[in-house]
């Protein structure tokens, strides 16, 4: 076990971006907002246990993906029930589909985007390239990903689905069961309408034209090791954690800023050795006002902030845990947020 102290380790005020960190455990029935003291200074009481991805909304509101007992088994990431919360806890929306999982995203026109499973067509699923043999559900079925624009109303006005892609451009990683194709993790609105997406057992980050429903920029590699949290910065480039997972020297995680223009890194945080740095799934981070990065390290519960030259000036892990199914305590959290004092979703409510 790596973790030997929990709370808050490093805070470096001359160089850390100052704000309000959001987190919630996978699992939980909360999600907390900390200073950068690590004190807890808000929190709020949710409905079922934490599935993926939970953050702030531009008025305070917090939006949740939280686990349903429904829907599809033997996966992970599940989600189901997407609820938006007031600053005091209060219910304001639900939108319930059993199969969503991992992400979802509150577009500027009101409407939630969200990432589900569905079963593939049996002659379509025959298609599906590499993964380990055998590996399918029990009754020889793949499930694969759909992403869903819904209204508030609940009516779906757009809708996209993995398995009607040309499949056998698109091989799973060797190494990964063949239950699911591709399990997608992350779905990052673009100004112009387009979704970039994260797409783990192809290894692949790729962008939807909203208009064509096919990828219009793609690029895998398999040394990013089934990757997360795909996303576009102010400046145009892809911001993505590279889990490392079965990579080929020791397994390690990466941040990488790539340019999608030459698809060339042009930034990345590894750790020193890079084995003291890695998580084989979740996790995520976020470019700070400042030039920072913050870092989740999901399997760790470890939230922590660098600078550009790698640089740690803060440093925080989660003290709340769960137990997993062998009765090993964990404290994974799906990612984190920072957010400053003045900005829209905080709003001076509290001191960072």
């Amino acid at each position: 076990m790596r973790i030997t102290q929990t709370g808050l380790l490093t805070c470096d005020p001359s160089k850390a971006s100052p704000g309000l960190t959001l987190f919630a455990p996978l699992e939980a029935h909360e999600a907390y907002l900390l200073n950068m003291a690590g004190d807890t200074v808000h929190e709020w009481a949710l409905g079922e246990p934490v599935g993926g991805n939970v953050y702030l909304l531009e008025n305070g509101n917090l939006l949740t993906a939280e686990r349903s007992p429904e829907g599809p088994t033997g996966v992970n990431g599940k989600g189901g029930f997407i609820r938006e919360y007031d600053w005091d806890g209060g219910v304001v929306s639900e939108y319930i589909d059993h199969a969503q999982h991992h992400d979802m995203r509150r577009l500027d026109n009101g409407n939630l985007l969200y990432i589900g499973w569905e079963e593939m067509d049996p002659d379509k699923a025959t298609r599906v390239q590499g993964g380990i043999a055998g590996t399918e559900h029990n009754d020889g079925s793949i499930l694969s990903d759909y992403l869903k624009e819904v209204t508030p109303k609940g009516d779906v006005v757009w809708e996209w689905h993995m398995q009607d892609m040309e499949i056998e451009n698109y091989p799973l990683h060797l190494e990964v069961p063949r239950a699911e194709f591709a399990h997608m993790n992350s779905c990052f609105p673009l100004p112009n309408g387009d979704v970039l997406v994260s797409l783990r057992r192809n290894s692949m980050v790729a962008v939807i034209d909203r208009e064509t429903k096919k990828f219009n920029w793609q690029m895998s590699d398999l040394t990013w090791g089934m990757q997360h949290d795909a996303q576009m910065l102010d400046n145009g480039n892809f911001l993505f954690f590279a889990n490392g997972l079965s990579t080929a020297t020791f397994p390690h995680s990466r941040v990488i800023e790539l340019d999608p223009k030459p698809k060339e890194i042009v930034w990345q945080y590894k750790g020193s050795p890079p084995f003291s740095f890695f998580s084989p799934h979740i996790s995520g981070a976020q470019r700070l006002a400042n030039g920072n990065t913050l870092i989740c390290e999901g399997v760790w519960g470890r939230f922590f902030e660098v600078t550009p030259e790698g640089e740690i000036v803060w440093e925080y892990i989660s003290p709340h845990e769960f137990t997993y199914f062998n009765n090993d305590k964990l404290n994974w959290v799906f990612r984190c947020y920072r957010y400053t004092e003045d900005s829209r979703q905080i709003n001076n409510r509290v001191s960072a």
